[in-house]
């Protein structure tokens, strides 16, 4: 080969890389912005932790059910993630129905298939129906990012901001709502019982104590799908066991259980998005004028964990975990624990403005998803919330587009 039939060949294989280099550029889409997206890992897992991460992660995303894997035989989904797409909230068309407790007192229609209704069934099974004088509420599946963060705040931090009587007076009176845990929790050096009941801090009305205690009631609530937590599916339109689908229990394994807890458990928290916005800053001034803070408390450092990457760690879900009086308008007359029909655990407010992408490009918001954006959910508040509501609506046009602004960045 000749000095310029070389140069020729180097030069033609020069171009064919750089063009096969732009060309996978072009088709190969770019990795998102982390502020951008709901999912990932915390920072800090070993190798070891960042495997079980990825099982959980392939269980909650990639595995659906189906009547030859267990599904049902009465359902509401086929697998985790079609209730919290992308890990985000949920749509109307993913909306569960609670019913059956009106009161304190508990559950009593737990026989007739109480406290969700199954509203699918496999082939040869009839779903569910609301029994009559059933007390219901719709519930919007929630966002799954940070809520290792959450999980991991003692309850003494939690409790530090009751003030069920208002002894401060400024109109706010949280509480935390004290629910039975179920029989395979094992109470953390951080949890603290009161009359045998422990602070639940997840669900629309902190109706789970823990990310186990949730997980595994999704299993068997919204597929239908039994554990070794949880080896009975509940009883269905008051049939009483026993009933099949005809696959062994249990339905899923311990290991994959434990997976997706660990999932739930160190996904990242979300990202803020323009921090630094003039728009932004005036916003979240005017949230802390407008007092939202005193429900929506913004930041929370964690002492304690079971995942050491969670330990020592400042976070901002602008919540503060507590049941409060939201008003009339929002009573559903459906409860759960020890809360009361009118009281709903303060949402955290992170990941709000990237809520759009997992619900069809349009906000679903408050607990059933009534609020179509985040000014009328805003509206919608009452109770504890009346004042702040009130002074939002005498607020200049210009400041209620930045409060929101602000509240889409985080």
């Amino acid at each position: 080969m000749t000095k310029k039939t070389l140069l020729l060949l180097t030069a033609f294989l020069f171009f064919l890389a750089v063009s096969c280099k732009q060309l996978t550029e072009k088709i190969t889409p770019q990795a998102p912005n982390d502020d951008q997206t709901l999912d990932g890992p915390i920072d800090g897992l070993s190798a070891v932790e960042k495997r079980q991460f990825l099982a959980g992660d392939a269980a909650f995303n990639g595995e659906v059910f189906f009547s030859a894997t267990g599904l049902g035989p009465y359902f509401v989904a086929t697998s985790c993630g079609s209730c919290h797409a992308i890990d985000g909230k949920g749509h109307p068309f993913t909306t569960l129905t609670r019913f059956g407790q009106s009161d304190t007192l508990g559950n009593t229609f737990l026989a007739q298939g109480a406290p969700q209704l199954q509203n699918r069934a496999i082939p040869g099974f009839t779903p569910e129906h609301i029994p009559a004088g059933a007390a219901f509420s719709k519930f919007m599946p929630p966002a799954n990012s940070g809520l290792g963060f959450i999980e991991s705040l003692t309850d003494t931090q939690i409790l530090s901001n009751e003030d069920p009587l208002d002894a401060n007076a400024d109109g706010i009176s949280g509480r935390a709502n004290y629910v039975s845990a179920p029989d395979y929790f094992t109470a953390q050096s951080y949890h603290q019982s009161k009359n045998g009941k422990y602070v639940g801090r997840f669900g629309k009305k902190g109706a789970a104590v823990d990310l186990e205690h949730q997980t595994v009631n999704a299993y068997n609530q919204d597929m239908g799908i039994t554990s070794e937590y949880a080896l009975l599916e509940p009883a269905i339109n008051g049939l009483a066991f026993p009933y099949f689908d005809g696959v062994p229990d249990p339905e899923v394994s311990t290991n994959t259980v434990n997976n997706v807890v660990f999932y739930l458990r160190t996904l990242k928290a979300p990202v803020q998005r323009n921090p630094y916005d003039g728009d932004v800053l005036t916003g979240k001034q005017i949230f802390m004028d407008l007092k939202c803070s005193s429900c929506h408390t913004p930041t929370w450092t964690t002492q304690q964990s079971r995942v050491p990457a969670l330990v020592g760690k400042t976070f901002h879900p602008y919540t503060d975990l507590l049941l409060h009086d939201m008003g009339p308008g929002l009573d559903d007359g459906y409860t759960e624990g020890t809360a009361l029909t009118y009281e709903w655990r303060t949402p955290a407010l992170w990941g709000l403005g990237l809520s759009k992408k997992s619900q069809g490009g349009g906000y679903f918001l408050l607990h059933d998803g009534r609020a179509t954006s985040i000014q009328q959910a805003i509206e919608l508040h009452g109770g504890e919330a009346q004042t702040s509501k009130l002074q939002f609506s005498n607020l200049s046009g210009s400041d209620k587009d930045k409060l929101i602004k602000f509240l889409e960045s985080l």
